[in-house]
Order: C-alpha cells, then sequence, then structure tokens
C-alpha cells in the first residue's frame, strides 16, 4: 500500500513539476525578453531537469503536451537569433521532444503539423549547417544525434498522422524531408571534401569516409518520401516532384561522382532507401526527365555489381566464358580474399566462420571510440553465396546488397518507361558492345547483370528491364543499326554502328542464356527478350551469319526440351513462337534459304545428330503432340512458308500429309459464337489448330501457284508516261508469299524441282482436303477454308477442269449467300473479289451476274467488316464489268443501274467502305455513256434545276487510253437504259460529299475516280456544272478552310503561341490573306462563278499535306485531252500547276513517309506540266497568254533544267519520248509568244527546240 501511495506522489510530483515549469516559462516570456534570456530559461527550467518531466509526460492529458510541446517550438526562431548559444539548447530541445514523443502519442492540427514541420526543419539546418570537422568528433556527435531524434520525431508522429493528413500538409512534409537530405547531403560532402579528412577519401583506392548516423538520417528521409509518395504521390503538383527529383538528382551524382560504392550494412540500407524513393517517385512522373535521365543513368550503372566486385572473381574474367551461366554464380560469389589491408590477420578457419562477425565486432569498437564519428569500412566484396534458385545468404549485408542491385534495376526500367525517348541516347552506357559473356568490373551492363548476378531476382529485373527498352519507340530507333566491325580503340563510332554492335551482343548474349538457363521463370523472361530483339533488328544489315544461327539455336533447344514437367509444354510453346517470329523477319535471308534447301537435299532429316529445322517442325506438328504445341509448330511452318515459297514443291507432300491427318482425326465441335465482335468466333485449342494447318496448305498453294496479289485490270499506278514510268512503286502485298529471293544464285547447285502453274497441286488440295473442311462445323475453320480460294492465280484456275471450276465458283457464292458466320461471308467476298479479276471471268457476263447479286447482298449487312471486303469485290466487279458490258441482255441491265445504286448509298457509309465506293463509281464512270438523242456532239446540259432530255448510258471501248496525254475516241453504240439520266451528276455530287467527309484513302480514290470520269469521251467537259457551282463552291471553301486551321496549327505548334494567338490568326485573318486564288477571269474580265471539280484538284495538289494524294490530283488534271474538254478551267490549271512549281522548294514535308513520295510528285508534275503546255496554242483565253508572256523567264529556266536531266534517264527510248513530250510543250509556247508578237521570246524557245533535238 505504501509503494502504491509513494508512486502516485511521485507521478503527481511530476506532474506539478511539468505544469510548474510550462506555467513558469510562458510567464517569463510574456514581457519578450531577449533571446539570450529566453534560452537561458529554458536551460534553468526545462533542460535542467529534463529527466522528470520527461518521466511525468505519460501522467498528463495529451493534449496540454502536445499545447506545451508546441509553444516550445514557437521559441525557436527567437532563441535562433541568440547566437553561437543556440546549439546545445537546440539539442536539449530535441532530445526532449524526442524522449517525450516516443512515450505519449500527440493528436496535433493542421496548423500545429506546420509549425513542427517547420521548426524541425530549423534545426535540422542548424544542426548539419553548423557541424563541421574542425569541431571536435563529440560536439559533431551530438549535433548529428540531434538530428536524428528530429527526423524520428516526424516519423514517430507520421505513423500516428498519416491517415489523417491532407494533401497540403503532405506537401508540407515532403518539403521537411526534402530539407533534411539536401543538409545532410551537404554535410557529408563538405565532410569528405574538407581537408582534414583527405586520408579518409578514395584516393587511397580501398577507404570511404562515413557518418553513421548522417546515413541514417537520409535513410529514414528517403524511406519516409518513398512512403508519401507511394501514398499520394498522383495528387502532388509539378514543382513538389521536381523539386524531389532535383534533390534525388544532387544526391546521386554525389554516387556518381565517387564511382566507387561502401560494401556494409549500413550504407547498403541506404542505398536501397534512395533507390526505391527514387523508383516511387519515377512511377508518377509530373515533369520532364530528359534533364535528368543522363545523370541518373551514370550513377545507377555502378550498382550492377555492388557486392560482386570480388578480386578472386574478377582476376580471371575469362572463365565465366568457359564455365557459362551455370557456373557464374560460383564464380561470383566470396571468395577468400588474397590479402586484408583494413584488418588484423585471422586464420583461415576464422575468416570462414566469423567474416561478418569480425567486420560487426570492428564497426561496435568504431562505436566505442567514438559514438557517432567517421569510420573506416572495407571496401571488399559481400559473402554472398546464392545458388541459381535463391538460397539463404550467408549474412544480412549480403542480401541488403543484392537488393540495392535489384532496387537499381528497377529504377533503369523506370527512367526507360517514364521517357523513352531520351533513354535511347543511354543504350550504349548500359549495353554491351563488344565481349558480352566477359566480365568486367569497370564497365557493367544490364547483360553483365542478366548473365553473372548471383541473385535471382535481380536477373529477372534485368530481363524486365531488357525487355521494356527493346518494346515500344526503341522497335522504330533500332531500324537504323547497322553492324560493322568494332573500330579503333578511341576512334569515332557512329550511332548506327554502336547499335549494331550492342544488338549483336544482345543476341549472343541471350541465346547463350537461353541454352544454359535452368530457371524456368527466367526462361520465359528471355524468350520475350528474344521475341522483341527479333521484330527490333534490322537482319538485312547485320551480320548473314545472324539470322540462320538464331533459328539454328531456337531449334536446338526446342530438340533438347526443357527438364520442367509443369513448364515443359509453356516452354515448348514460347520456344516455337520465337522461332516462328525469326522465320517470319523479312526480308528473308539468303543463307537461311540456303540452309533449307541444304535440309531437303539431305531428305529433311538428315544424318544423324544433324539438326534439321523443317524436320523439327513437321515432328512437332503432328497430331500426336499438344495442340498448344502443335499450333505453334504450324505456325512456324507458314512463315517459312511465306517468306521462302520457292522450296514449298519439296515440302508438298509433308504438307498434305500433316494436313490431312489433322483434317481426319479432328472431331467436328460446334463452337460458341462471340457476339459482338464482327462475326468472329472463339473456338477450342483444337478448331485453332485445325485452323492454323488449313492456313498453312492456303500458304503452301499460294506459294507454289506462285500468288502474287490480285491481278487488277485497271490498277491504281500512275499514268504511263515517260516521266512517271520509272517512279512507279511497286506494291506490296501482305498475304501473298515474299518471292524476293527466287532470281538468288545457289551456292550449292541445287534447286528445287519448279511448278508450272500448281494446277496439280490444286487438284489434290480440292480432291482430298477441301471437301472435308468446307462444310466444316467451325466457323472458323470455313473461313480458312474459303480464303483459301483467294489465294488461287488467273493461270492455275483456267488449268484446272471445268467441273473444278466450277466447284470453286460454286462454293464460293454459296458461302456468300448462305453462311451463317460474317466472318465466312467476309472471306468469300474477299475470293470473290479476287477472282473477278481474272481475264476470263471479267468476259463473263453470266458469271460477274451471279457475283453482282452476292456481293450486293452483303453490303447490306450490319457488320462492318461484311461490309467492308463486299465494297472491296463490289468495285473490283465494276472494273471488270467493262470487258463484258457488250454482251449482257436487255434483261441484265438493270445491275448496272443497281451497282450505281449500290455504290452511291456505300459513299455515306465509313472510310473504310467509303474509299472502295468511290472506286466503283469511278470505274463505272469510265465506260457508261452519256448521249443525248440528236448525237454525241450536241450540247447536253445536266444540271440541277433544269430539264435534261432523255439520255442513255452506253460502253467505251476498254481500248481507250492515251499516249503522251492524248485521247482515242471509240465507236460503240450499244445503249443501256438505266433509266435514270442524271448518273454523272450523282456520281460528281458523291465525290465532292467524299472528298470533304472522307480520310486521305477517300480522297485519293476521288482523284482516281475523278481521272476515269474525265477518260469518258461520251461526257460533254466543257459543258458540265459538275454538280451546280455553289457545291462546288461550299467543298472548295470547305477544303481551304482546313487546310488553313491544319496550317495554322502546325505554325502554332512550332512557335509556341499562345492560344489567343491561335484564335486570332484561325478566325482573325480573312481568306483572302491566307490564300492565293488561281485567275478565274472570263475573256471579258468577268470572274467566273461556277468553279469545276478542276478547281478541287487544283486544291488538293497544292494544299494537301498527303503527297501520294498531290500526285493523283496532278495525273487527275493531265487526263483531259484538249482544251475544249478542260472548258473554262483551263486557264485557271496552267496557273495553278506554274505557282505550284514556281513554289515547289518552299513546301515543307510534315512527316517523314513523304519524303519517299517526293520525287514522284515533281516526275507527274512535270508531265502533267508538259500536257497542258502543249495544248496553250491552241487557246483563245487572252489572259492566260498574257500570263504565259509574264512567266516566259522562268519558263525558259525550267526547260533548261529539265533538258539537262535527260542525261540522267536510263534507256535511249525512254529519253527519245521526253524529248517529245518536251518539245510538243516548247513548240506550243513559241507559238503563244509569236501570236502576242513577242518574239524575242520566241527565239529564244526556238534555241531550245533545236538543243532537244
Amino acid at each position: 500500500m505504501s509503494s502504491l501511495s509513494s508512486s502516485s506522489s511521485s507521478s503527481s510530483s511530476g506532474v506539478r513539476s511539468w505544469r510548474t515549469a510550462f506555467l513558469t516559462l510562458r510567464d517569463e516570456t510574456l514581457a519578450s525578453p531577449p533571446p539570450s534570456a529566453i534560452v537561458n530559461l529554458l536551460q534553468h527550467i526545462l533542460f535542467s531537469n529534463s529527466q522528470s518531466l520527461i518521466a511525468a509526460a505519460p501522467d498528463l492529458p495529451h493534449h496540454e503536451i502536445a499545447s506545451d510541446i508546441l509553444f516550445l517550438m514557437e521559441l525557436v526562431p527567437t532563441c535562433s537569433d541568440a547566437g553561437e548559444d543556440t546549439s546545445l539548447t537546440f539539442i536539449n530541445m530535441c532530445h526532449l521532444i524526442h524522449d517525450v514523443c516516443q512515450r505519449v502519442s500527440l493528436e496535433i492540427n493542421s496548423p500545429s503539423w506546420a509549425l513542427m514541420l517547420d521548426t524541425f526543419g530549423t534545426m535540422v539546418e542548424s544542426f548539419l549547417g553548423k557541424a563541421g570537422s574542425k569541431r571536435v568528433f563529440s560536439e559533431n556527435a551530438a549535433r548529428f544525434k540531434a538530428a536524428m531524434e528530429c527526423i524520428e520525431t516526424v516519423r514517430v508522429l507520421v505513423s500516428v498522422y498519416h491517415r489523417k493528413c491532407s494533401l497540403p500538409e503532405n506537401v508540407q512534409l515532403v518539403k521537411f524531408l526534402l530539407r533534411v537530405v539536401s543538409c545532410s547531403h551537404a554535410e557529408l560532402y563538405s565532410f569528405s571534401h574538407s581537408s582534414g579528412n583527405q586520408r579518409y577519401t578514395p584516393e587511397i583506392g580501398k577507404r570511404i569516409p562515413r557518418h553513421n548516423s548522417l546515413w541514417e538520417v537520409q535513410t529514414i528521409a528517403c524511406t519516409m518520401i518513398a512512403a508519401v509518395f507511394s501514398r499520394d504521390g498522383s495528387s502532388f503538383p509539378g514543382d513538389i516532384w521536381q523539386s524531389t527529383m532535383e534533390v534525388l538528382r544532387k544526391v546521386m551524382d554525389a554516387l556518381a561522382s565517387k564511382s566507387v560504392l561502401v560494401e556494409d550494412t549500413i550504407m547498403s540500407r541506404f542505398y536501397i532507401s534512395l533507390l526505391h524513393c527514387l523508383h516511387v517517385v519515377l512511377t508518377n512522373p509530373k515533369g520532364p526527365l530528359s534533364d535528368h535521365v543522363a545523370g541518373f543513368v551514370a550513377a545507377l550503372r555502378i550498382f550492377f555489381i555492388y557486392g560482386l566486385t570480388n578480386r578472386t572473381a574478377l582476376a580471371v574474367p575469362g572463365t565465366v566464358h568457359r564455365q557459362g551461366p551455370s557456373s557464374v554464380n560460383h564464380g561470383l560469389s566470396s571468395t577468400e580474399p588474397t590479402k586484408n589491408d583494413s584488418g588484423p590477420y585471422r586464420p583461415p578457419h576464422l575468416r570462414k566462420k566469423n567474416g561478418s562477425g569480425v567486420r560487426r565486432h570492428k564497426a561496435q569498437d568504431s562505436h566505442s571510440s567514438s559514438d557517432h564519428e567517421s569510420s573506416v569500412v572495407d571496401f571488399t566484396s559481400s559473402d554472398s553465396d546464392y545458388s541459381d534458385t535463391d538460397g539463404s545468404a550467408k549474412d544480412s549485408a549480403s542480401l541488403q546488397m543484392s537488393k540495392a542491385r535489384l532496387a537499381a534495376i528497377a529504377c533503369i526500367q523506370d527512367l526507360c518507361l517514364a521517357d523513352p525517348k531520351s533513354f535511347t541516347a543511354q543504350w550504349t552506357m548500359i549495353l554491351p558492345t563488344n565481349d558480352v559473356l566477359q566480365l568486367r568490373k569497370y564497365e557493367a551492363t544490364l547483360m553483365t547483370c542478366l548473365l553473372f548476378d548471383p541473385y535471382v531476382k535481380a536477373r529477372i529485373a534485368s530481363a524486365a528491364t531488357l525487355a521494356a527498352m527493346l518494346d515500344g519507340p526503341s522497335s522504330i530507333f533500332l531500324q537504323v543499326a547497322e553492324y560493322k566491325e568494332s573500330p579503333k580503340r578511341g576512334s569515332f563510332t557512329a550511332l548506327s554502328s554502336s547499335l549494331g554492335q550492342i544488338l549483336m551482343q544482345l543476341h549472343t548474349g541471350i541465346l547463350y542464356l537461353i541454352r544454359h538457363e535452368t530457371h524456368g521463370g527466367l526462361l520465359v523472361s528471355l524468350f520475350k527478350i528474344l521475341m522483341l530483339l527479333i521484330s527490333s533488328t534490322p537482319y538485312a544489315r547485320m551480320p548473314e551469319e545472324l539470322l540462320p544461327t538464331l533459328i539454328m539455336s531456337l531449334q536446338a533447344r526446342v530438340e533438347e526440351g526443357f527438364p520442367f514437367k509443369s513448364d515443359q509444354t509453356s516452354l515448348l510453346v514460347v520456344a516455337l513462337s520465337c522461332l516462328t517470329a525469326a522465320l517470319s523477319t523479312s526480308p528473308s535471308s539468303p543463307k537461311v534459304k540456303e540452309m533449307f534447301l541444304d535440309e531437303i537435299s539431305a531428305g529433311f532429316s538428315g544424318a544423324p545428330g544433324t539438326p534439321s529445322v523443317l524436320f523439327t517442325l513437321f515432328q512437332y506438328a503432328e497430331k500426336s503432340t499438344s495442340p498448344a504445341i502443335s499450333f505453334e509448330a504450324l505456325q512456324a511452318f507458314r512463315a517459312v512458308s511465306h517468306n521462302y515459297p520457292n522450296i514449298m514443291v519439296e515440302c508438298w507432300e509433308q504438307v498434305s500429309t500433316i494436313v490431312y491427318g489433322f483434317l481426319r482425326a479432328t472431331p467436328e465441335v460446334p463452337a460458341r459464337q462471340w457476339k459482338g465482335h464482327s462475326g468472329n468466333t472463339v473456338g477450342s485449342l483444337g478448331e485453332k489448330t485445325l485452323t492454323a494447318a488449313v492456313k498453312v496448305l492456303d500458304e503452301c498453294l499460294r506459294a507454289i501457284s506462285g500468288y502474287k496479289g490480285t491481278e487488277d485490270i485497271l490498277d491504281d499506278r500512275l499514268l504511263d508516261t515517260p516521266f512517271t514510268s520509272d517512279c512507279m512503286r511497286q506494291k506490296k502485298i501482305s498475304s501473298a508469299p515474299s518471292y524476293g529471293l527466287e532470281n538468288t544464285k545457289e551456292t550449292k547447285g541445287y534447286e528445287p524441282k519448279a511448278s508450272e502453274s500448281g494446277s496439280e497441286y490444286w487438284c489434290e488440295a480440292i480432291e482430298k482436303h477441301i471437301p472435308l473442311i468446307l462444310w466444316h462445323t467451325s466457323p472458323m475453320v470455313r473461313a480458312a477454308t474459303v480464303t483459301c480460294f483467294a489465294g488461287i492465280t488467273s493461270s492455275v484456275f483456267f488449268s484446272l477442269t471445268m467441273e473444278k471450276q466450277d466447284f470453286i465458283l460454286s462454293s464460293l457464292i454459296n458461302a456468300v449467300v448462305n453462311d451463317e458466320v460474317p466472318s465466312v461471308r467476309s472471306a468469300g467476298c474477299r475470293a470473290i473479289g479476287v477472282i473477278t479479276c481474272f481475264p476470263q471471268i471479267s468476259q463473263s457476263a453470266e458469271t460477274l451476274q451471279k457475283f453482282i447479286l452476292a456481293v450486293e447482298r452483303n453490303t447490306h449487312d450490319p457488320l462492318v467488316l461484311v461490309r467492308i471486303t463486299a465494297s472491296w469485290a463490289l468495285a473490283n466487279i465494276c472494273d471488270s464489268l467493262r470487258h463484258c458490258i457488250s454482251d449482257f441482255s436487255s434483261e441484265r441491265h438493270s445491275l448496272v443501274a443497281l451497282l450505281i445504286d449500290c455504290a452511291l448509298r456505300l459513299t455515306k457509309d465509313g472510310d473504310k467502305i467509303k474509299s472502295n465506293a468511290v472506286r466503283a463509281l469511278g470505274n463505272l464512270s469510265r465506260f457508261l455513256q452519256n448521249r443525248s438523242p440528236s448525237g454525241i456532239h450536241d450540247k447536253s446540259v445536266i444540271c440541277v434545276g433544269l430539264s435534261t432530255p432523255t439520255n442513255s448510258v452506253e460502253v467505251l471501248s476498254s481500248s481507250s487510253d492515251k499516249k503522251y496525254g492524248l485521247r482515242f475516241a471509240s465507236n460503240l453504240n450499244q445503249p443501256l437504259p438505266l433509266g435514270d439520266s442524271d448518273w454523272p451528276e450523282r456520281m460528281v455530287q458523291a465525290f465532292l460529299s467524299c472528298v470533304t467527309t472522307g480520310n486521305v484513302k477517300v480522297q485519293w480514290n476521288v482523284c482516281h475516280a475523278l481521272s476515269n470520269l474525265f477518260l469518258n469521251e461520251t461526257l460533254r467537259l466543257q459543258d458540265m456544272d459538275w454538280g451546280g457551282g455553289f457545291i462546288v463552291q461550299s467543298v472548295i471553301l470547305y477544303l481551304e478552310a482546313m487546310f488553313m486551321i491544319a496550317t495554322i496549327w502546325a505554325f502554332w505548334s512550332q512557335n509556341h503561341l499562345s492560344r489567343g494567338w491561335l484564335w486570332l490568326l484561325t478566325f482573325g485573318i480573312p481568306r483572302e490573306m491566307c490564300f492565293s486564288r488561281p485567275c478565274e477571269l472570263e475573256e471579258d474580265g468577268s470572274k467566273n462563278e461556277a468553279p469545276s471539280v478542276f478547281s478541287i484538284l487544283l486544291l488538293l495538289l497544292r494544299d494537301s499535306s498527303n503527297f501520294k494524294i498531290r500526285i493523283q490530283a496532278a495525273a487527275a488534271l493531265s487526263v483531259p485531252a484538249s482544251v475544249l474538254d478542260y472548258g473554262r478551267s483551263f486557264s485557271d490549271v496552267v496557273q495553278g500547276l506554274e505557282h505550284i512549281f514556281e513554289n515547289f522548294g518552299l513546301d515543307q514535308i510534315s512527316t517523314p513517309s513523304s519524303f519517299k513520295y517526293r520525287v514522284a510528285l515533281e516526275k507527274q508534275l512535270t508531265s502533267t506540266m508538259l500536257h497542258v503546255l502543249s495544248l496553250a496554242s491552241s487557246s483563245d483565253h487572252q489572259p492566260l497568254k498574257d500570263f504565259l508572256v509574264k512567266k516566259a523567264a522562268f519558263l525558259e529556266d525550267w526547260f533548261k533544267a529539265l533538258c539537262s536531266s535527260l542525261g540522267e534517264t536510263s534507256t535511249q527510248p525512254e529519253a527519245d519520248r521526253k524529248k517529245e513530250m518536251i518539245s510538243l510543250a516548247v513548240q506550243s509556247l513559241t507559238e503563244v509568244y509569236e501570236s502576242r508578237n513577242h518574239h524575242s521570246i520566241a527565239q529564244k524557245f526556238r534555241n531550245l527546240t533545236n538543243n532537244i533535238s
């Protein structure tokens, strides 16, 4: 009882002492005494009796303690003015507050929180700002301890208070922590560079200074910053994020400047907290990183071998290459040092058993001699001895160092993801350019971690980082890579060469690991890296042996298999996927083709022990293996068929057998419909495998048949003139096999059997394979089967018997009309679009009629997938129709009207459908004849609101063509009464609508369609109102507005103008100031109020940013054969072309892809300009002749330059054709100048004519 009363009495006494002390202090400070007096009051009233006050704190109400503590903090600014005597005061105050907060949980409101952080920040700055190397260690230690108590007090309060913190309070906390990190970093930096501690600097090689308390302060601060950013970083303002990055950058730069890291537990903890903090901050970037990426990478790369710099391991680096990754871990594990310069001699048995204990003992000795003075740390490796399966470490320090490496690699990945563009410039810093399998102490890279790190998590993190680097924009960046032999040391290396060397080393290292790695999870990551590496590497500019080596290495790994029973199938699948990617690389490799030819000559399986890629694929594609493995093997062989089609004749027997085995063994299980996915179905794995087998059959048939794409009757190339013929680009058809190596000379003297047409193989497929799957219950299989027919060529098709031809045609029509699955109908429409272009089919009116009805029905389908392919087939049908329209009986004429109505309806659909519809209308407009009863030469007015005579539609001869811009008339008189005489007007209105509402592909097709319309000789182009002048004028105004806005936006973005300027430029400038319209004056000087479609073509030619549209617009302007056909627009066309040529050099290319079309555009403009100038002498328009006189000097210089370029022509016939076109234009201009009495100018052009001839 007495003890309880004694305890109660003591407690009451402590409470009274606390309250007396603080009441006295409050009373004394009411009179505003000087700072020195307040310091003395604190010392005598509080700090002299601090232990009893601290003991009494738990017995007081928490709100009272909080109030007194905050009052104490309010005195800090006043005490700061007291001079040097404040140091001890602040130390005692920190100690008092720290011990009280350890015993009492304080509730602090928002204003108090700001006061507390500001006060602690002031005291920390005072401690660390005044702590210098010239002071005795004990005094510095007291300051460091006080700084530690400040940060620990805040951490304790945060642990209680953080759930109630608002965003502004968290911002204040981050600012405080950044002050702490900055101050402690400055103190550490000044100490390491002070004159009294030079003996501790890295200059002696192995010893580095350390203040334990300050490193721990930074560790706690970085940990707290990471916690705050993890919790609320996404809500922080950008300036806080930027300030944090700057502070972290300073700390990281200091580490990089040392270029050496301390390997012990305390420093490892600091490194981990720092790197984790950087990782969290980088995860949610709030500003640009371009200024920080290089500095961070330089600092982070020194962590790649942190804890692994073992002298013995680095002594013989070549052993790593000889032993391989399986023994790399033993080579990097801690071994017995040959010499220890930083400690007393220890017997070998004690070194092995008590290595870490001795270090701890030494640290304790150092700590006892001086509580917080700097100690010397040995720069030796850790004692980790991890196995590939992450066994336990020998000591905690090794584990900490491993975590530091892992954190550094994670930060590298964060930088790559946050700013991939800036990060690509650092590739040479963190990726090897030579000797990837050799471990180097001072040139550690990510591949060093991946190959040699004993910590499997670090290796997996390295793999993930490499995958992130190879993914995304870098795939484009790496296309400039080119491998060259390493230059002499110190010489300049181009970026392309550096990237080529990096890619070569990545291939070497990844393939080596894939062959030797035994960790299943890491193997999956390695295959992912390899997949990305294959897709990013331009193998055409790499060593020719690289791709065959890659393929053979993968084949060997697949043959060896994988030891993990649970993951064996999945690893085989991913390995085969990589093999598929390697076989799919474009362009195909001559060395790989040679390798396949060797395998075929050896009988696929070859000699025992000889690897064979084809045999491996056939083996794994068989039905007896897992469906997933079979699927990937079939995909790989499909890639072989596509990229190396010339070997497929020799492989046909194996392919036919394997596919037939699938077809006979696969049960027909109905597939479940996947609603809302454009008619696609989700099939089982068995269905997908069977579908893959059918696609292999399809690809082989295409390869053997020589399929090179749709056999266009009227292709979309430029008009065949001598200036444009050499600029025709070869269209690449993705569905056609790659025949790029068909003329490659074989080094082995072996050539596979050639197949003239492939008809015998198609016959076998039709008799043996297709009947089994054409009516399969799986829509995926049926769609793949119908797609096979889209790969047949005309030579193969018409070499088949009539029975088999009818089978193909009836199967297609049945699929398009009767199948319920949209994907099957879409495949059928695609095949019909291909077969329609066969010459014999296009001459069969009966077959085309069936195709028309089947395709038109699918243009009404609700799914876009079906309407796209149906509209594509419709456009091909309209092109083929002109070859057999004369064979149409009168009852079939309604089909032509059906095609017109269908195409007009589709011009109101989406862009992909609209472009095909415009192409269909253009094909129709070329041969449909518009003729009045009084004769073709009578004036026929087709205009909105005016009555038109009864017209009819006739067919133009398919031989209508041009030669040097001239057209030859045909004399067909086969009327096609459609019951609708306004088809030209409706078509033109559709074209105008599509120009304003469609994308660039639609606009290109409009230009092409107008070219076809101009080829229709029955249309009086000079008399057409083109759907009404108001409509054309509206379209011109709309296009001008769009081009103006696009130009202004580009100007605004390049010059960083304000949005106010953007509004002013867009809406405040008159249109007349933005565009120079071509002159549109009649002979009497009146303005032409009814612009034609030629004005639209000129506008597209002048202002479109798409060069392909401009090329086609220029080609369309060259189609009319006479001045009469241009009508009133001829003057506009000539002046517009001259203006474009005069300013051609000023054109700004908006996209890099336009560069390859610039030459083609210039040559097409040249051809069009020559054509219209050759017609100029036939014009009676006097203002036009005056314009040509005004531009005579420019035209003379242009012709001289054009004549000088004739020497670059490759062939003499082509040069003669060019000279003929130039001569016609020069002679025409000479006549113009003679008619205007400008004889001197005319003489100059006569001299040009003489020079040409």
